[in-house]
């Protein structure tokens, strides 16, 4: 009797303990768990650690509660001033009802990648060229309603929508290139006018000094000798100017008119 009633306990042992390994379940900190019972959304969702289901009855659904990093491949479309471009994004977003995630979206991350995809191609046709090169957290901004509206409904909420490159045209590039260059080279002609302008001003005023003082002039030969002999060039050509040659010759007639004045002396 003894005998009988030992084997049976160690019969209950051993069904219980296959039991419990059937029925025991680890759920991960960054997962949830959702059961289904004979079909149907049981209780409500597991939270991490451990826990207990009815075999072979419940089915228990581990939903992923991270950041999903996806990639939407690039899409190409005609802007609003009609230039041809491919645009690829990235899109960042996490699960926040792990029920409606399973229930009511047969596969969350293929529609969130086709609605990204699709809004994407809306965006473009949308925007200037000029808007998707220079204006791109506005159109992140757009990009992210655009999906999270009904990411919503399936559990899913979109935490940071980037548009990573912009792929233009070869002609395309080429036009920019020259508008780039053509408008670099009106900003040097602009500056190099307004110089010109500006130095012209000064050599009037300096012409105009030179004018009372006609001292001046000689210094400001001798220092430009002196500028170019500091090259140590052999041969120098100097072209003197006429008002030099007038100070020359006044300066010999003063000594002349000088001496016709001087009294003959008895």
């Amino acid at each position: 009797m003894l005998e009988e009633l030992l084997a049976a306990g160690i019969a209950a042992g051993c069904a219980g303990a296959v039991y419990i390994a059937s029925a025991a379940r680890v759920v991960k900190q960054y997962e949830r768990g959702v059961v289904f019972r004979l079909g149907r959304l049981a209780g409500e969702v597991r939270p991490p650690g451990f826990t207990l289901i009815v075999p072979l009855v419940d089915r228990l659904h581990k939903v992923n509660m991270q950041v999903v990093t996806m990639p939407v491949p690039a899409q190409e479309g005609i802007t609003r001033d009609n230039v041809t471009v491919r645009v690829d994004a990235v899109v960042y977003f996490k699960v926040v009802d792990a029920a409606y995630a399973l229930v009511r979206v047969e596969d969350y991350k293929f529609a969130v990648s086709q609605m990204a995809q699709t809004s994407l191609r809306s965006i473009i046709g949308k925007s200037d060229l000029d808007d998707l090169l220079s204006n791109r957290e506005k159109l992140n901004q757009g990009l992210e309603l655009m999906i999270d509206s009904p990411a919503v409904e399936w559990g899913v909420t979109i935490d940071r929508v980037e548009i990573k490159d912009v792929s233009l045209p070869e002609t395309m590039k080429r036009s920019m290139a020259r508008q780039a260059e053509a408008d670099r080279e009106r900003r040097a002609r602009i500056i190099n006018a307004d110089a010109e302008l500006q130095a012209s001003k000064k050599l009037a005023e300096a012409a105009g000094v030179m004018s009372e003082q006609p001292a001046a002039l000689q210094l400001r030969l001798l220092q430009t000798v002196v500028a170019v002999a500091a090259e140590k060039n052999s041969t120098l050509v100097l072209p003197f100017p006429v008002e030099l040659l007038r100070f020359l010759e006044r300066a010999q007639q003063a000594p002349v008119e000088q001496a016709s004045q001087k009294p003959i002396g008895k």
